[in-house]
Parts: C-alpha cells; sequence; structure tokens
C-alpha cells in the first residue's frame, strides 16, 4: 500500500479550512423480448452509446485553462450497445491516479479499491488525478473537472446515466463527499472511507445512497466527522432514528448497519471497524486491500436492487 498519512497530516496542519450478447439472428416470435432486453440495456444511455469507443488510457479535459488528467478503464468485453455504469475512484492526499488504477502493491486486487475485480468487466472505471495530489476543490474547480470528465466519457462510451457512483478514502472520500452535496442528482451513489468535509458541500441537502466506512481509532480523520457526514445523509434521505453500534477497540472486527425508514432508493449504510486510518481493513488481521472486505461492501451496496434504476 502506499504511504500516505504523513502527507495527509501536513496538509491539515497547513490548512485550517456482461455481455449480454444480443443474439443476432433471433428465434421467430423473440423479436418482441428482443427489444425489451435492447430497452433494458441501455436504459438511460449516454450519447456515446452505439458509438466506437476510446481505449483504455490516460485521458485529459481542459478545467478553467488547466489540463487535468484522469485514467479511464474500458472493461475488456466492451459492448457499444450496452450501457455500464461509471465508477470514479478518488486518490487520497499524496495519493496519484496512476496508484488507484495499479492498486499499487495488491496490483489487480486492489485496482479502482477493489472495484475492477469486483465489478468483472460490467462497469466503465475512472481514476482522476488531484491538483498537487489533492482535492482542495478551490472554487468548484474539482467538481467542475467530475462535470468535464462525464461530458467528456459519456460522449464517447455507453454509461447509464442513472448508474453513476464515486468513491474515495480520506482526501479522495472528502472529494467524494463533495460530490454528493453538489451533484446528488447527478450521482446515484457514493463511498466515502475514512472521509472528512474537506473539499467543501455546495448544496448538500438533496438525498443520495450513502454508504460511510470509517475506523473508530482514526487519529487523523476522527470517527466523530465521519458520522456528521453521515448524518447529513441520514437527514436529506429521510432515514428513521437508528441504533448504529461501533465494535470496540481490541476487537479486530466491524459492524455493519443499515439504517431503518430511508426513503426507497436512497440507502444509508454504516460501517466503522476497529482501526486507524486506512482503507483496506481486514477483520483479525494487518491491512490488506487484496484481503479486505471493504470492496465487497462498496460493490454490494452500489448494486443493490433499489439502486438499480
Amino acid at each position: 500500500m502506499v504511504a500516505f498519512k504523513s502527507l495527509l497530516v501536513g496538509l491539515l496542519s497547513a490548512s485550517a479550512t456482461v455481455v449480454n450478447a444480443l443474439p443476432s439472428a433471433p428465434l421467430a416470435g423473440e423479436s418482441a423480448n428482443l427489444n425489451v432486453l435492447q430497452e433494458r440495456q441501455l436504459s438511460n444511455p449516454s450519447s456515446g452509446c452505439g458509438k466506437s469507443a476510446f481505449s483504455s488510457g490516460t485521458k485529459s479535459v481542459n478545467v478553467n485553462g488547466k489540463n487535468r488528467q484522469f485514467i479511464v478503464r474500458v472493461p475488456n468485453n466492451y459492448n457499444a450497445n450496452r450501457s455500464y455504469k461509471l465508477i470514479f475512484a478518488f486518490h487520497w492526499v499524496g495519493g496519484t491516479m496512476n496508484d488507484i488504477s495499479s492498486g499499487g502493491s495488491d496490483r489487480e486486487l486492489w485496482s479502482y479499491y477493489g472495484m475492477q475485480r469486483n465489478a468483472g468487466e460490467s462497469a466503465i472505471l475512472v481514476a482522476p488525478q488531484g491538483l498537487n495530489n489533492g482535492w482542495g476543490n478551490s472554487g468548484g474547480e474539482d467538481i467542475a473537472f467530475v462535470d468535464a470528465m462525464i461530458t467528456h466519457i459519456e460522449s464517447a462510451l455507453c454509461v447509464d446515466k442513472r448508474q453513476r457512483f464515486s468513491l474515495g478514502f480520506s482526501y479522495g472520500g472528502a472529494m467524494t463527499f463533495s460530490i454528493a452535496c453538489s451533484r446528488a442528482n447527478e450521482f446515484r451513489g457514493i463511498a466515502v472511507i475514512g472521509g472528512g468535509q474537506l473539499s467543501g458541500c455546495s448544496g448538500g441537502n438533496d438525498p443520495i445512497a450513502y454508504l460511510g466506512i470509517h475506523g473508530i481509532s482514526d487519529g487523523t480523520l476522527n470517527v466523530g466527522g465521519g458520522r456528521g457526514l453521515r448524518d447529513r445523509f441520514v437527514k436529506n434521505n429521510g432515514c428513521a432514528s437508528t441504533n448504529a453500534p461501533e465494535p470496540k477497540q481490541g476487537s479486530r472486527t466491524h459492524i455493519k448497519t443499515v439504517f431503518n425508514g430511508c426513503k426507497t432508493g436512497y440507502p444509508v449504510t454504516w460501517i466503522p471497524f476497529d482501526g486507524g486510518h486506512y482503507p483496506g481493513a481486514v477483520d483479525n488481521g494487518p491491512e490488506s486491500g487484496a484481503k479486505s472486505w471493504v470492496p465487497g461492501e462498496i460493490w454490494s451496496f452500489f448494486t443493490q436492487p433499489q439502486l438499480s434504476s
């Protein structure tokens, strides 16, 4: 795993602030069923559907006069006539888009915080690069970057516009939280791992599916702050007051709470774990992206039936 904690501490101290292969020749009487299948595959399609796609790799867009870069991973079995999930994965302070896309020492098992492994070629994955390896979002410039990436990607690739998601750890979690605040109507759900309110929260009054994961002994971004991020969307999503227990120090476990009474399509889930400021929590073991339960929980959250439309 890439070292980052010392860089984040320094920053904080310096700033107060499937392919369903469609049958090529349907049998007699199957045309109606085929049409239904095609409609399902192209639910809420972007303008890039049916077009020649660009390949995986580093892309760039100009945002307010600045050249901004990001890595896109297109599924190996990409089908321009099927709309895909679009998942953004934001790096931590001092991290890079290459750290996210490569998976570091855990390689493909941890690429895009494990989303590459869990998606199994069913999603388009994006690793944006922050300015100065962070997500200060000065004047909303990083949110503008997100908007520009969406336009660029969706004009060339087939995306289900109701299936955009974001996740990130630490500063990347803060950027994901900022997206939840200002782009809740554009994204279907988010996952914040060990995050804080470092990238702003413009708006912040609309509902969005929210998953929070946080170490109870996090000495960099305190778990109390993580609870505060969560509670904003407990309120926005109309959830009922719910007991959300946290594991005891020394238990080396995690506890998952799904909040009650949330608006349909806007769940809130909270998973505190006995550990510190890191993304790849493992019960009864050292941190490991390859062995962590975190990617599976995020993928399960993003793919639950109530988020499918």
